[in-house]
């Protein structure tokens, strides 16, 4: 259930959370709910420092009147805990020297995977409340060919990934940083 939740929302064309709070004149609003059985937090509140990572210089918030394209998501219970930040952005300079910035910054959290895809949202498992989260896999690739470049640290329980593309028009980069920490009954967030 939490890698049809996590997959879904992280990666698959950049992540969206629509909000029913939202309206076009209060783009900040998020929704919080705390109750005896768990905490709930859905917002566009995302960035990178969120993310645990610092901004490439010089890039923007990617924006487009349809769809918001951050999402800060927590979902905390006895049972369970996701935390997932998802930010998009875009820069003038070239994919590479975007992916060489982030390749760099990412290895403070360990060894950097690098993978390439035809699209975001390669296949990303999180932790099973039934696996000891101290057992936790390493991340792989799934496919090795295509224009998304991916870059990946951590393990499926805690993930810190860099989705690179060049854009239709051929000038600059697009990408999104993702921050996933799941666990099981055990464990903070």
């Amino acid at each position: 259930m939490l890698r049809a939740l996590a997959l879904s929302l992280a990666l698959a064309g950049f992540c969206t959370v629509p909000l029913s709070s939202q309206d076009s004149s209060s783009q900040d609003k998020n929704l919080d709910i705390r109750s005896p059985i768990g905490d709930l937090h859905a917002g566009g509140d995302a960035d990178a420092k969120k993310v645990g990572l610092p901004l490439y210089p010089g890039a923007r918030l990617k924006s487009d009147d349809e769809n918001r394209n951050q999402a800060n998501l927590s979902i905390l219970t006895e049972a369970f805990g996701l935390k997932l930040v998802v930010a998009n952005y875009i820069s003038d300079d070239a994919p590479g020297k975007v992916i060489d910035f982030y390749r760099e910054k990412l290895k403070r959290y360990g060894k950097v995977l690098e993978c390439h895809s035809q699209k975001h949202g390669g296949d990303v498992d999180v932790h099973d409340d039934n696996k000891d989260s101290s057992k936790s896999k390493v991340l792989k690739c799934d496919e090795n060919s295509g224009p998304v470049t991916e870059l990946k640290v951590g393990t499926e329980d805690n993930q810190h990934i860099v989705a690179v593309e060049p854009p239709d028009s051929g000038k600059g980069a697009h990408f999104a940083l993702v921050y996933v920490h799941t666990r099981g009954k055990q464990g903070d967030i």
